[in-house]
């Protein structure tokens, strides 16, 4: 399949969000990523379900909601009442993880789990079936803006071996330091979503820099 890439709302401008969506909106775009942090699990704060709500309203593509907070089970129903259509939670988050993946899939979105880049891939070995989408984050959650880990290749290599020799249909997305000068590579390895924020919110020309995250050109 052709890789995805989901700009992440994180960096865009939130006095002009609603622009901003609308710049995604007319890109090549597959998916918007939205990274919800509650100042405990991430040293940073971001925003929660008013602006899900905002953004699904102007959104004409599909929410790809990233939990980065404790005890994620108790916001599941919100979180796909707000709008999300794919809700990734953290390994390192969550005790009971197939019990998490098992309600995100009975509400209705699919299910991601996202490993900080200390976690090893080997601890999903168990969760794989059960599950449509790995995040690898290729940065240490809390902020945009921040320089790939070039550790993440291997990762992503570990990771994509253990999908095939299972058979499974899953999703790699990477997120953290994703511009054009790595994404060739990072889909070589296996990656098949791209979440690239300060790489395009900063660019000059938004839309023209996720058509070149698209095509790789």
């Amino acid at each position: 399949m052709d890789h995805l890439v989901s700009p992440s709302i994180l960096t865009a401008d939130f006095g002009n969000l609603g622009r901003d969506i609308k710049l995604v909106n007319k890109s090549v775009a597959d998916w918007i990523h939205c990274d919800v942090m509650d100042g405990v699990f991430v040293p940073n704060i971001s925003f929660g379900f008013p602006v899900i709500e905002h953004v699904r309203k102007i959104s004409a593509k599909p929410l790809d909601v990233h939990l980065m907070i404790v005890d994620p089970d108790r916001y599941l129903t919100r979180f796909r009442d707000a709008g999300a259509n794919i809700l990734t939670v953290q390994y390192e988050a969550c005790t009971h993880l197939h019990r998490t993946v098992s309600e995100i899939h009975n509400l209705g979105m699919k299910a991601g789990v996202a490993v900080n880049p200390h976690t090893p891939v080997t601890l999903l070995k168990n969760t794989l079936p059960f599950i449509d989408m790995v995040l690898i984050m290729t940065v240490n959650p809390g902020f945009g803006g921040q320089s790939f880990i070039m550790e993440s290749y291997n990762k992503i290599s570990e990771l994509s071996k253990m999908i095939f020799s299972g058979g499974y249909n899953i999703l790699i997305e990477v997120d953290g330091g994703i511009d054009i000068s790595n994404a060739r590579r990072l889909i070589e390895a296996g990656v098949n979503v791209l979440v690239a924020g300060n790489s395009v919110f900063s660019s000059d020309d938004p839309v023209e820099t996720i058509r070149k995250l698209k095509r790789l050109e």
